[in-house]
């Protein structure tokens, strides 16, 4: 078989795309016959930026879209129109983007409108409730439209492709990366133990932990006042139970979290922590207590009880697995189930075993394999310089239409 010559161009913009797809720049980049190109929207700044050193990845392009108070609208037209350029110079032949974020459905948009293949990691995903969550739901739904090569973590997420009548053929199922970076993290996070906890010294890890995360814009209002407002309740009625709480930078998210929390001796508002911080709090939990999709998968494989402050879930296969529960923005609800697993040993020890129906750690290797082969396959053994060599748009839009 001649030698594969592919160009790969790896998009994303918050830090849950780059800890997903750092496992696949990696592999790429380890593998002859692919030039990886890594483009970053930016959509985060600082938390990104921190993943990145983590993984040792060097962006060949960051567009840098982000600024203070943007509104969707206008982060759109910003990925839209920036990836346009970088698509038509780099000319790669193929776009990986993951998930649902405004980066990854602008930036698959922008690919089909050059007619360059678009692969999606974590494919399938569904609540089939336009709001909820908001706007991920339809960014994740519309970017399937977009798709060439659909990644779905699991058969749960399969059939609801499949169901949307995309060709068989082209979905794979392979377990989410999220789970490659994880492992690939956690056991650096524990050799780090003794640092970590001189850095949160006011924290006494003695005692039980209850980690808290929350970032959705549906709970934005009297979602996080409920929320805030269990917390404050658990808090004070549980003086064994030590609660960490790294608050998002988000205005919505900041103002009740300081209103209701600050000042309790047993809760600690600490600003968002970069990954290898966060995997090691995640391992030294109880509990965690989140809206946020990425933590949902994650803590199943380090054993811990997920309690999902959300009113539907596009992960539900952590639910049928019962080792996560949806617990809604009600506060009593919240109460009553954190409280329960302080109080219940069995029920605690029932969401607590180690397991994980989101993957084994081994998809970037899967999405890897299954790029190479059908990046051959359309080329019909020919070189990206022999495509190339024809020289004209032509002859890319002919390698599109056989993909399609």
């Amino acid at each position: 078989m001649s030698q594969l010559n592919k160009k790969i161009l790896i998009c994303f913009g918050t830090r849950p795309e780059a800890i997903k797809l750092a496992p696949i720049v990696k592999e790429f980049q380890k593998r002859p016959g692919f030039n990886v190109c890594v483009c970053v929207t930016s959509q985060h700044r600082e938390m990104l930026d921190q993943v990145l050193d983590l993984f040792e990845i060097v962006p060949d392009y960051d567009l840098d879209v982000m600024t203070s108070g943007q509104t969707l609208e206008s982060l759109t037209l910003k990925v839209l129109g920036s990836m346009s350029s970088v698509l038509s110079k780099e000319n790669p032949d193929c776009i990986v983007v993951q998930g649902d974020t405004t980066t990854t459905f602008a930036a698959a948009l922008s690919a089909f409108y050059q007619k360059i293949p678009v692969a999606h990691v974590e494919a399938g995903l569904r609540t089939y409730q336009k709001f909820s969550p908001f706007p991920e739901e339809m960014n994740r739904q519309m970017t399937s439209c977009l798709t060439d090569w659909h990644f779905a973590p699991t058969e749960r997420s399969r059939d609801a492709l499949l169901g949307e009548k995309f060709p068989e053929d082209r979905i794979f199922v392979v377990g989410n990366t999220v789970i490659d970076a994880l492992l690939r993290v956690v056991e650096k996070a524990r050799a780090s133990d003794m640092t970590f906890r001189k850095e949160f010294q006011k924290v006494n890890f003695d005692k039980r932990l209850l980690l808290i995360t929350g970032h959705r814009r549906e709970n934005f209002g009297q979602g996080f006042i409920n929320v805030c407002s269990a917390i404050r309740d658990l808090a004070k009625a549980n003086q064994d139970l030590e609660i960490v709480y790294p608050v998002h930078l988000n205005p919505h998210v900041q103002k009740p979290v300081n209103d209701l929390l600050s000042g309790l001796p047993n809760v600690h508002l600490i600003p968002p922590q970069d990954y290898l911080t966060f995997v090691w709090l995640m391992d030294r939990s109880y509990m965690v207590l989140t809206d946020s999709g990425g933590v949902q998968e994650e803590v199943p494989s380090l054993g811990k009880p997920v309690l999902v402050t959300r009113d539907t879930t596009e992960r539900a296969e952590a639910l049928d697995a019962g080792v996560a529960r949806l617990v809604g923005t009600e506060m009593e609800r919240i109460v009553y189930w954190v409280q329960r697993l302080l109080d219940d040993v069995d029920i605690y020890q029932a969401m607590s075993r180690p397991q994980n129906p989101y993957g084994d750690g081994t998809s970037s290797g899967q999405i890897a394999k299954v790029l190479e082969g059908v990046l051959w396959q359309s080329s019909g053994g020919r070189t990206r310089g022999t495509i190339e060599g024809a020289g004209s748009h032509h002859e890319r839009s002919d390698l599109f239409q056989n993909l399609t």
